[in-house]
């Protein structure tokens, strides 16, 4: 079994879809092993929240946390829906989807998939092409892992 995901990163201003990209993401070691041990229940906390930061840094499995996060406002870390969905097979993948909303300017420039929202053990993390959101802007985030 592979584990690895996408995050799918739609920006917005006044309604209107500026930019919709999707990008793979890296696993990084710590999410790894928190992942085996959820598998046979020696760990818990789940990983359900979302986090943005500011950092081009590529991303790198030894890596515990973004290299820049927004650690205050509306574009702080937050819960994300869990669902799961169908791609092969019934439930095979799983998906966290948060929509924030700006209330200042960023450019925001990684994504990140936690157990809590100030942080915890990071599962992924990717970079892209900075989305420069201004007060008004919404950046939906959705994240999903097809367990193949």
């Amino acid at each position: 079994m592979n584990l690895g995901g996408y995050f799918t990163l739609r920006h917005a201003r006044n309604g209107e879809v500026l930019e919709e990209v999707k990008i793979k993401n890296t696993v990084s070691n710590n999410g790894l092993e928190r992942t085996s041990g959820l598998m046979n229940g020696t760990r818990t906390g789940a990983f359900t929240k979302l986090r943005l930061g500011t950092s081009e840094t590529a991303a790198a499995a030894t890596q515990t946390d973004l290299k820049s996060g927004i650690a205050a406002g509306s574009l702080a870390g937050a819960a994300a829906t869990c669902t799961q969905v169908t791609t092969d097979t019934t439930n095979d993948t799983a998906v966290l989807l948060h929509t924030f909303s700006a209330t200042a300017s960023y450019t925001v420039k990684e994504a990140g998939i936690f157990t809590t929202a100030a942080g915890g053990c990071m599962l992924a993390r990717a970079t892209f092409a900075g989305k420069a959101m201004v007060s008004g802007d919404t950046l939906q985030v959705k994240y999903s892992i097809d367990l193949d």
